[in-house]
Formats: structure tokens, C-alpha cells, sequence
């Protein structure tokens, strides 16, 4: 897969690319990641990426000419404009990341790992003009209900949660199948627990994990994690599971 990167901090990058599973991911030829200067598609001596919103407001806004144009050469294709509709090549995904866009979630990022290419847009400032979302973006994505200063920080997000589906990235592929949010409504594990209003859940969060000593400062490993009986064990996740999804995010269970 490969990931492209349009942002007017290119250096930002240097770090979040280098370490851990990316890392690894790319010098295995799993991934293929290019940073993209966006003012390099600026036509001023100023090499300016922002301008004034129309209707006034606060800050500034990215102009939507360098956006296209940065998109069109990395893909090597006109985007369209008002008589022509925006033609993506297939297995391709236009994102912005924006504080207005679509919750990030695993489903999402299983989605996307199922392309070829993923562009992605890290709006700046108080935001992007309105014609990148609608006619240049295939996805206009959101991290979470908060606001940063830029989409580089969410642009690494979702390059990482993706990237780690990628078939070889973690190496053991059993990996993802039991983390947090991996875990579908329906599950035969969810079921074993006693408690009916949480059986039914969208996700469930990850179970609890301990490791050696089985006693530190006083506490104790749970006793069926070490008696070696198997069916209990993942009874046992299941409901831990399911108890801390409803402690610490009750939102994803079903009312």
C-alpha cells in the first residue's frame, strides 16, 4: 500500500515514520509513505496555502488550488470541475482530516486497508474551503470530538491503525483479531456473560492483561488466568471485557 501525505509540515513526519511497526512496515515493503510539501504547488514568491474566509470569521483558510493541484500530480489525473465529476482511480481513497469530518473508527480503518493508495489532506488552520470535501475528497475523516491545531497528528493516526491490518505488519496476523474495537456485536464470547444489557455491544473494549510476578505490592493475578483451564480463561476475558467496556465507554454498548 502506498500512503501519500500532503502537508505544509513535512518535517512533522521525520518522527511518527521511523519507529515501531511503520517502521518495520516499510522496510519490508509493506507500505510506501511520501511526505508531500503542499507549497510547492503555490504560485507566489510567498508560497501562500491560506486566504481570508468569505463572510468574514476568525483565521484562516487553505485555498483550495495548491489541494487539487497536489492531488492531481500525485495521481497523475485531472479531479474534475463544475461540468465534469472528480474520477479517483480504483482502490484509491482521498482523505481529509478534518475536525469536522466522520468519526475515525476500526471499522474505517479496515475499510482502508483494503485500498492501494490512500491520499491523505492534513487541513490547517480554521479549516479547508469547502470544495476540497466535496469534490476532491473521497472520505473526510475527524479523530475524535476535539480540535487540533493541524491533520498531522490524525494523518499519523490513521496511517498506524491501518497499517498494522496490512497482511505481515505485526507479523502474527491472531494479533488484531483480539484487541479492543475488533471485537463485533455477535460474538459467542460476549454471550457467555451473565449480565444481559451486556451482551449485545458494537465493540467491546480490550480484556484486562497481566504479566509476571504473579503478586506485586500485594495484588494478585486473577487465579483462572494461571490455572490453566482454557474454557474458563476466555469465559473469563469475556466478561472482563464486557464489564470494562461498560465502566469506561459506555456509549458503544447496546441500550
Amino acid at each position: 500500500m502506498r500512503f501519500d501525505l500532503i502537508t505544509i509540515f513535512p518535517e512533522f513526519f521525520a518522527g511518527p515514520l521511523d519507529h515501531g511497526i511503520v517502521r518495520r512496515a516499510r522496510e519490508a515493503g509493506i507500505v510506501q509513505i511520501h511526505v508531500q510539501d503542499l507549497r510547492e504547488f503555490t504560485k507566489d514568491r510567498h508560497k501562500t496555502v491560506d486566504d481570508r474566509p468569505f463572510g468574514g470569521g476568525e483565521g484562516m483558510v487553505l485555498k483550495p488550488e495548491p489541494l487539487f493541484e497536489a492531488v492531481e500530480k500525485l495521481l497523475g489525473q485531472p479531479m474534475g470541475d463544475s461540468t465534469e465529476k472528480a474520477q479517483h482511480p480504483s482502490g484509491t481513497a482521498v482523505v481529509l482530516l478534518s475536525a469536522a469530518g466522520k468519526l475515525f473508527t476500526q471499522e474505517t480503518a479496515r475499510r482502508l486497508a483494503g485500498l492501494e493508495r490512500i491520499v491523505m489532506i492534513c487541513g490547517r488552520y480554521e479549516g479547508v474551503d469547502e470544495r476540497v470535501a466535496e469534490h476532491l475528497a473521497t472520505d473526510e475523516i475527524s479523530v475524535g470530538d476535539y480540535v487540533l491545531s493541524g491533520g498531522e497528528l490524525p494523518a499519523a493516526i490513521v496511517l498506524d491503525a491501518v497499517t498494522r491490518l496490512l497482511p505481515g505488519a505485526l507479523g502474527n496476523e491472531a494479533s488484531t483479531e483480539n484487541e479492543s474495537f475488533s471485537k463485533l456485536n455477535g460474538d459467542e464470547s460476549v454471550a457467555a456473560d451473565s449480565t444481559s444489557h451486556l451482551r449485545k455491544a458494537r465493540v467491546l473494549l480490550d480484556y484486562p492483561h497481566y504479566t509476571r510476578p504473579a503478586e506485586y505490592r500485594g495484588w494478585k493475578v486473577p487465579e483462572v488466568l494461571i490455572g490453566g483451564h482454557h474454557a474458563e480463561v476466555a469465559k473469563w476475558r469475556a466478561q472482563q471485557a464486557a464489564e470494562k467496556t461498560r465502566r469506561n465507554r459506555p456509549d458503544l454498548l447496546v441500550s
